[in-house]
């Protein structure tokens, strides 16, 4: 196999496989990226066998063929060379050898024969903005269970119904539920699944890659969940088993809420949090007619307030929350003000943008004892 490629396309198509490829692996195989050259272009793949990727570049194609070569090993080389064009070859004996400029190089690469086939595609599903799947993930992927012993928690799960799509993600302590904002005529029938982590922040690099309007056309099988964006195809396992109930955690009523500037907001609390205990992250809201306090202390660094003017009329009502938990959504959240909403301090509390998207965006975190 021989080709020659630009340098500057062929790090940003690397740079895409390498949260793909398979680190700390018992399969050496799976550390390499699969290089085929046919007509005008070069196909790098890559699998940790929970996911996979594939992606492609304009090439000068002199022999067609394949093989493996060392993903971390072939990026961090080819992004110290200078800009211009690389040739690239690979020999029977699977050595790959580099020519840029006047730098030479040879790298040892294994046979393509023993690198893991990826599922073909099946018939497409939906097609959806790949700035509305990046947006539902930057709103929901914080509050995945980092336990990896809650296996059904460690991704998101994904509903497509009829002209929208719907995003969960809990850990337990906290849940986030996106919806799409505006009718996409690209879903034409319901269909869910269990997205993992990984996926997702997959999705958001080739988000970064791409205009906001580019269509990913989705698709699924028994056991694979298939993201294609224009020459780029993601495709991950399903995660297995129950997610829970969403829409029964979700809040029915809500008596008493106050609207806040979401920077001032999201300020107070992260200066408060700076005295708040370490490990539990706990600060109490208060909310009183006229103003809302957010408070820490711990009796051997010190103590915090700050107050918040705000319209609100009620009882007074003193919850204890995640600091980090709120800051989370404050962070996630696009609209300049937000929602708190409450019952008592024994009831989940929950955080919406205001105005008319509030119910685009629903999050629901459970208070604490402090």
């Amino acid at each position: 196999m021989e080709f020659t490629v630009s340098r500057a396309d062929l790090v940003r198509e690397l740079n895409l496989s390498q949260g793909v490829v398979e680190k700390k692996t018992t399969i050496p195989i799976l550390s390499n990226v699969l290089v085929e050259a046919n007509g005008d272009r070069i196909h790098l793949t890559a699998t940790d066998l929970e996911l996979g990727i594939r992606v492609s570049c304009a090439a000068r194609v002199k022999k067609a063929g394949a093989g493996t070569i060392p993903a971390r090993r072939l990026l961090d080389y080819v992004r110290l060379l200078p800009d211009g064009d690389v040739q690239v070859k690979i020999q029977e004996n699977h050595w790959a050898s580099l020519v840029c400029g006047r730098s030479r190089t040879r790298i040892a690469g294994m046979s393509r024969e023993s690198f893991p086939e990826l599922p073909q595609m099946p018939e497409v599903l939906a097609e959806i903005p790949i700035g509305v799947l990046a947006s539902l993930i930057g709103k929901t992927i914080f509050s995945i269970s980092a336990e990896e012993s809650r296996f059904t928690l460690n991704g998101a799960k994904l509903i497509l119904r009829k002209g929208g799509v719907i995003m969960i993600a809990t850990d337990g302590h906290r849940m986030a539920v996106a919806e799409s904002v505006d009718d996409i005529p690209g879903i034409s029938s319901a269909y869910s699944a269990l997205l993992p982590r990984k996926a997702m922040q997959e999705l958001q690099k080739l988000a970064g890659e791409s205009d906001p309007a580019a269509i990913v056309k989705f698709s699924g099988d028994d056991n694979h969940l298939f993201f294609q964006l224009g020459d780029r195809l993601l495709l991950s396992r399903k995660l297995t088993g129950n997610f829970p109930d969403w829409e029964r955690v979700l809040p029915k009523e809500q008596p008493n809420s106050v609207t806040l500037e979401r920077e001032e907001f999201r300020a107070a609390i992260e200066r408060v949090a700076q005295f708040s205990d370490e490990r539990s992250r706990a600060i109490r809201v208060r909310v009183a007619p006229g103003e809302v306090k957010i408070h820490s202390s711990v009796s051997e660094t010190g103590e915090s307030e700050e107050s918040i003017p705000t319209t609100y009329d009620g009882t007074a009502v003193e919850i204890g929350f995640n600091a980090q938990y709120m800051l989370d959504f404050l962070r996630a959240v696009g609209e300049p003000q937000v929602s708190f909403l409450f019952k008592d301090p024994n009831s989940a509390g929950e955080m919406q943008p205001a105005g008319d998207k509030a119910g685009s965006y629903r999050y629901v975190i459970m208070p604490m004892r402090i």
